[in-house]
């Protein structure tokens, strides 16, 4: 529908420094804490090496290793993240980002989200050699320069599974609403774990609209 000029300010309105704040502290009301305690890190020879007579030690060494023996590319990373998808049944297209290849161009190509619809994000990744304990995800969002949200998922301790990619889901969240909420947020995001080791970072944005083409 064809908007006068009165329509399009209204359509375009920044949201001021004030508001943005606002945003942020509800934001920061809203987040839990995760109350988390990272097992002592175990290397893939040392759980081979487990007491076999232990029943409970080799199930936990079937349930990270599997039966089979792992081959991998010695010159790979451990941890491969791999793609990250918006995961939203109501949008019209698919919304992908290829991890593999260059993380610059996301930021100036933003994935256009409707307002109040719910998502996920997925992120898919694979572990190539060794055991890798609590992988988390972790999510800035800012708006116009300013952090407005933080988010922090745990996904877990995987073992290798070079032949096959693992998957994460978030919980579902739902797209904000109204004049002040639509426009563009630029998101980093990262890919950590006990260690701190960062297996890696990349930057996109989301721009939320009244519909899914203005």
């Amino acid at each position: 529908m064809h908007q006068d000029a009165g329509e399009q300010t209204m359509a375009e309105q920044e949201p001021t420094p004030e508001q943005l704040a606002a945003i942020a502290a509800a934001n920061e009301e809203s987040e839990g804490s995760v109350n988390y305690k990272p097992p002592a890190p175990k290397s893939l020879q040392e759980i081979q090496e487990l007491d076999q007579e232990d029943e409970s030690l080799r199930k936990y060494k079937e349930a990270l290793l599997g039966n089979a023996a792992v081959v991998a590319d010695p010159t790979a990373p451990n941890v491969q993240v791999t793609r990250m998808t918006l995961v939203c049944a109501a949008s019209p297209h698919p919304l992908v980002l290829d991890l593999q290849g260059d993380l610059e161009g996301f930021k100036k190509n933003p994935f256009v989200v409707k307002e109040g619809v719910e998502y996920r994000i997925k992120i898919n990744f694979k572990v190539n050699k060794d055991i890798v304990s609590g992988l988390k995800y972790n999510q800035l969002t800012f708006r116009k320069g300013v952090r407005v949200d933080k988010a922090d998922y745990m996904v877990g301790s995987y073992g290798p599974r070079p032949d096959e990619e693992y998957e994460f889901l978030t919980p579902v969240e739902e797209s904000p609403t109204g004049l002040i909420a639509r426009g563009t947020y630029n998101i980093k995001s990262k890919f950590t774990d006990d260690d701190k080791h960062n297996h890696l970072s990349w930057e996109w944005s989301l721009t939320i609209k009244k519909d899914w083409k203005d």
